[in-house]
Protein backbone atom coordinates (compact mmCIF):
# COMPACT_ATOMS: atom_id res chain seq x y z
CA UNK A 1 0.00 0.00 0.00
CA UNK A 2 1.13 3.31 -1.00
CA UNK A 3 1.63 6.22 1.70
CA UNK A 4 1.20 9.74 1.89
CA UNK A 5 4.07 12.23 3.07
CA UNK A 6 3.72 12.86 6.70
CA UNK A 7 1.96 15.91 7.52
CA UNK A 8 2.90 16.10 11.21
CA UNK A 9 2.97 13.53 14.34
CA UNK A 10 -0.11 11.79 16.16
CA UNK A 11 -3.89 12.95 15.38
CA UNK A 12 -5.89 15.83 15.48
CA UNK A 13 -8.90 16.15 17.43
CA UNK A 14 -12.25 17.37 15.52
CA UNK A 15 -15.67 17.52 16.15
CA UNK A 16 -17.69 15.92 13.51
CA UNK A 17 -21.88 16.33 13.36
CA UNK A 18 -23.67 13.68 12.94
CA UNK A 19 -24.62 12.92 8.94
CA UNK A 20 -22.01 15.10 7.41
CA UNK A 21 -19.17 13.91 5.31
CA UNK A 22 -15.17 14.51 6.08
CA UNK A 23 -12.99 14.04 3.64
CA UNK A 24 -9.38 12.73 5.25
CA UNK A 25 -6.47 13.82 2.86
CA UNK A 26 -4.44 10.34 2.31
CA UNK A 27 -1.36 12.22 0.23
CA UNK A 28 -0.27 14.63 3.18
CA UNK A 29 -0.43 17.55 1.01
CA UNK A 30 -3.29 19.08 1.90
CA UNK A 31 -2.95 22.53 3.59
CA UNK A 32 -6.20 21.77 5.76
CA UNK A 33 -4.91 18.75 7.88
CA UNK A 34 -6.53 16.24 8.54
CA UNK A 35 -8.96 17.11 5.38
CA UNK A 36 -8.73 17.40 1.63
CA UNK A 37 -7.85 20.44 -0.14
CA UNK A 38 -7.64 18.98 -3.95
CA UNK A 39 -3.77 18.83 -3.45
CA UNK A 40 -3.86 15.08 -4.33
CA UNK A 41 -4.17 15.58 -7.99
CA UNK A 42 0.07 15.34 -8.30
CA UNK A 43 -0.47 11.64 -6.66
CA UNK A 44 -2.19 8.35 -6.97
CA UNK A 45 -3.80 8.86 -3.53
CA UNK A 46 -7.15 9.48 -3.13
CA UNK A 47 -9.20 11.17 -0.10
CA UNK A 48 -11.09 8.74 2.01
CA UNK A 49 -14.56 9.42 2.75
CA UNK A 50 -15.81 9.65 6.35
CA UNK A 51 -19.78 9.87 7.47
CA UNK A 52 -20.28 10.84 10.70
CA UNK A 53 -22.92 8.41 12.74
CA UNK A 54 -22.87 10.57 15.26
CA UNK A 55 -22.06 14.27 16.78
CA UNK A 56 -18.70 13.37 18.88
CA UNK A 57 -15.35 14.58 19.14
CA UNK A 58 -12.61 12.19 16.70
CA UNK A 59 -9.23 11.80 16.12
CA UNK A 60 -7.87 12.07 12.78
CA UNK A 61 -4.05 10.97 12.15
CA UNK A 62 -2.02 13.34 10.12
CA UNK A 63 1.20 11.05 10.19
CA UNK A 64 -0.56 9.45 6.64
CA UNK A 65 1.62 5.84 7.79
CA UNK A 66 -2.08 4.58 9.04
CA UNK A 67 -3.70 1.63 7.02
CA UNK A 68 -7.59 2.33 7.71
Amino acid sequence: MTKGQRAGEGAIEIEVDQGKFYYWCSCGKSSKQPFYDGSHKETELNPLVYKAKLTKKMFFCVCKQTNN
